[in-house]
């Protein structure tokens, strides 16, 4: 075990014992909802998780170890915290020296579950291109990441403040297949339908976990991305609120990592709160599919050995 690796006990059985485990990111913890819903859901997502049969594994930069498997404690430090670092893969080494606490975004849990060999990761939306790319070159690191782990990647798509048709181009070109799960069309965090078609839809847990299965026993490395729709009767269009977000930002000159945050935030206000509804069932809602993915993969590699 690298000393900078830290599983808890009951992660670690389930990945020896060859059953169902899920990754979780705990940047939606920490800087992805206000206190105390951020300690309410990730609570409420880790119950989910085993109520389908997984086991949940919270993924944190915690004392000097990427901690794979939170404790209560450890979830109501990232919930309250003040001076939580916010952890993607170039920000890691600099976190893990200091021994601060840092929640890991999707780039930085999808580092995780990589290292720890957990096959399904649940987030709310993955990060892409930023609009205006041309100007500020923001792109997630999330995509790279995408590319390089041998993970699925269950969301509702991607954020609906990114420009999603150059997201889709980046994952084609980086070999990530993207599937719609339940659906044609790609969805946009807030809604069920950005009017980007998938190129590849799939209706079961197992058609996803044949997928994997075939991906990797190939050698065809790096993740999968399963687009799962948030519930309809939730979904919203919340292109008006983000381009007075986006303008807020331009205006104040947020960018880069403080840039997400802000949005999300400037959205769930100019909502009257709908976005946060919404941002906590399509988590949810990934939940249980991704908890599902993960329980079939697990039974057909079982089968396979």
């Amino acid at each position: 075990m690298n000393a900078h690796l830290h599983m808890s006990a009951k992660v670690q059985r389930a990945l020896v014992e060859g059953r169902a485990v899920v990754a979780l990111e705990s940047t939606i913890v920490a800087h992805g909802m206000p206190w105390p819903a951020n300690l309410d859901t990730a609570l409420e997502v880790e119950e989910i998780v085993r109520e389908q049969g997984a086991v949940p594994a919270t993924i944190a930069a915690v004392d000097g170890a990427v901690q794979v498997g939170c404790d209560r404690q450890t979830l109501e430090r990232l919930a309250s915290g003040e001076h939580v670092a916010k952890v993607s893969r170039r920000d890691l080494p600099v976190v893990l020296a200091s021994g601060a606490l840092g929640a890991t975004t999707v780039s930085g849990t999808l580092i995780g579950a990589g290292l720890a060999g957990i096959r399904v990761f649940v987030t709310g939306g993955i990060g892409g291109v930023h609009r205006g790319v041309d100007q500020t070159w923001d792109v997630s690191a999330d995509l790279d990441e995408l590319a390089m782990q041998d993970v699925a990647v269950v969301s509702a798509g991607a954020k609906s403040i990114l420009d999603l048709p150059k997201t889709l181009e980046v994952l084609e070109t980086k070999g990530v297949t993207v599937l719609g799960f339940g659906t044609d069309r790609f969805p946009a965090f807030f809604t069920p339908d950005s009017g980007l078609p998938v190129a590849h839809r799939v209706d079961t847990p197992e058609e996803v976990a044949r997928i994997m299965d075939a991906k990797w026993s190939l050698g065809l490395g790096g993740g999968l991305l399963v687009a799962n729709p948030v519930p309809a009767a939730l979904g919203f269009d919340a292109d008006a609120a983000t381009d007075d977000a986006l303008a807020a930002a331009a205006a104040q000159g947020i960018e880069g990592k403080a840039l997400t945050p802000f949005l999300l935030k400037h959205i769930a206000e100019a909502t009257q709160g709908k976005s946060l509804a919404a941002n906590v069932a399509l988590v949810k809602h990934n939940a249980r599919v991704g908890a599902q993915i993960a329980v079939a993969y697990a039974a057909q590699s079982s089968r396979i050995r």
